[in-house]
């Protein structure tokens, strides 16, 4: 449509212009100059697609661009030669008079091509950032800095051209008329002569620079929509390579760098994660309980956050990026029992009062630790939750809980999945002052405890999806598990 809309543009003015820079086809019938010179462009618009297809269309998207610029500025150069040729041919016309309508064609032409390569190129941007493709930038491209250069020189020479043609038509004009015509009367017809081209000039320039800067723009959003992401810390993006220009170049080493990133933020997690893992066996080594209790814990919390995440009360709260958060803090929630004493952490049989209030402080030693190590490496969300389970996944609903005596929803929500999961894995594990009981036995305590020891909602998600906890105790168990299902 650009293209039909240029082309039907160069039938109005090349003819209007003609007219106006020379004498020559203003003493012709105005309906053969309009004829010959339409019929000609009409003639290169119908080759234009077959040509199209077969020199730009089919080659690789990167040479698509230059080609369709070549392409149709040749078009345009071969219509001005040919328009100069029938001139002197038919009519007779002076080679100066064929000059001034292929200068005139040229810069409509140098127009027209400069759009249809820069519509071209947000053509192609949009396919491959549709079709996923990857444009392969070549060493040899034109910097855009250039291209402005260029243009910016070529619009200069343009005008200067342009209006030099019509000043010199114009003197010879007046002193051809000499008295005939007043100061007046040509005033007023060189104005006009000079306000049509500069008009022409004008919604040209601005085109260019419109459709100019709409490629740019597209480049720009492309590239901030990405790193945004990656801001956020978000690497599995990508920037489509879509020009062969800076930007090109920017979106080779903007997608090389989040591979990079990527790549040491997956060898950081699992050190992270290795190290997470590590720290907590070694403190369950010091307990009564085994290394399963760990892994099999922070699949439970996972599974009952992934229930409750499709309930509207807990959607904006249970994000994904949370919930794997809380998978990967779990296993550090009794880190702090690496600071009980052997003799009563190890002791084979039920604590005193004195013991226990003892044992009960492991929650507030693990939250301690972790908000040291938390100071020292600033803001760092995994090591808050982690924290915030530590301290709180041994408070009750009815707030007989410890350390601080939370009750009900000030009870933080990863705290109160965790209680869940640990008692349930408790219960279901055999300890040194109690047997293993079975699945159906933990359930029934639990269930007892809902509204006194649990979060309500929570009990009700472990109903739902209980089936899950069985698998989990059964593909992570060991030698001290017993978990039976109900029908067992």
């Amino acid at each position: 449509m650009r293209t039909k809309l240029h082309y039907l543009g160069m039938m109005i003015i090349i003819p209007v212009y003609g007219i106006q820079v020379c004498p020559f086809i203003e003493g012709l019938n105005p309906v053969e100059v309009f004829a010959s010179i339409g019929g000609i462009l009409i003639t290169a618009f119908l080759l234009r697609a077959p040509i199209m297809k077969r020199w730009a269309n089919s080659r690789p998207l990167v040479e698509q661009v230059k080609r369709v610029f070549v392409l149709d500025i040749s078009l345009f150069i071969t219509v001005g030669i040919i328009l100069t040729l029938y001139n002197n041919a038919l009519h007779d016309f002076p080679l100066a008079s064929g000059l001034k309508v292929l200068v005139g064609i040229i810069s409509m032409g140098v127009f027209a091509s400069m759009d249809s390569a820069l519509t071209r190129e947000r053509e192609i941007a949009e396919k491959i950032e549709r079709e996923g493709l990857k444009l392969e930038v070549s060493k040899g491209f034109y910097p855009l800095a250039y291209k402005l250069g260029y243009f910016s020189v070529a619009f200069t020479t343009l005008i200067v051209g342009v209006f030099l043609l019509l000043v010199i038509k114009d003197l010879d004009w007046l002193i051809e008329a000499g008295n005939t015509v007043s100061i007046m009367d040509a005033r007023i017809s060189i104005l006009k002569e000079f306000s049509f081209v500069l008009a022409v000039l004008m919604v040209e320039t601005i085109n260019i620079i419109m459709s100019f800067s709409r490629n740019l723009n597209m480049s720009f959003i492309r590239e901030n929509t990405v790193l945004e992401k990656i801001a956020a810390g978000k690497y599995d993006v990508q920037t489509p390579v879509c020009s062969n220009n800076e930007f090109g170049v920017m979106a080779t080493h903007t997608n090389e760098m989040i591979r990079q990133i990527s790549v040491r933020n997956e060898e950081l997690n699992n050190t992270r994660d290795a190290t997470i893992l590590t720290l907590a066996s070694l403190a369950e080594t010091r307990d009564n309980e085994t290394g399963a209790h760990i892994l099999r814990t922070q699949r439970y919390v996972k599974a009952l956050a992934l229930y409750l995440q499709s309930r509207p009360a807990y959607a904006n709260e249970l994000t994904d990026e949370t919930i794997d958060l809380l998978y990967k803090s779990a296993p550090l929630h009794d880190i702090g029992k690496v600071g009980i004493p052997d003799a009563i952490l190890l002791k084979p049989g039920k604590l005193s009062k004195d013991e226990f209030e003892i044992m009960k402080g492991h929650a507030q030693i693990g939250a301690d630790a972790l908000k040291i190590a938390e100071d020292h490496l600033g803001h760092n969300s995994f090591l808050h939750l982690a924290r915030v389970i530590s301290l709180s996944h041994h408070e009750k609903w009815d707030g007989s809980g410890y350390p601080a005596g939370l009750s009900g929803s000030s009870i933080p929500l990863a705290g109160r999945l965790m209680a869940v999961a640990d008692v349930y894995d408790a219960l279901i594990s055999k300890r040194v002052y109690k047997p293993a009981f079975s699945h159906d036995k933990a359930m029934e305590i639990i269930r007892e405890g809902r509204g006194i020891h649990f979060d309500p909602d929570i009990i009700d998600a472990l109903d739902a999806i209980e089936d899950q906890f069985i698998t989990i105790a059964g593909e992570f168990g060991d030698k001290a598990t017993v978990c039976t299902p109900k029908s067992a």
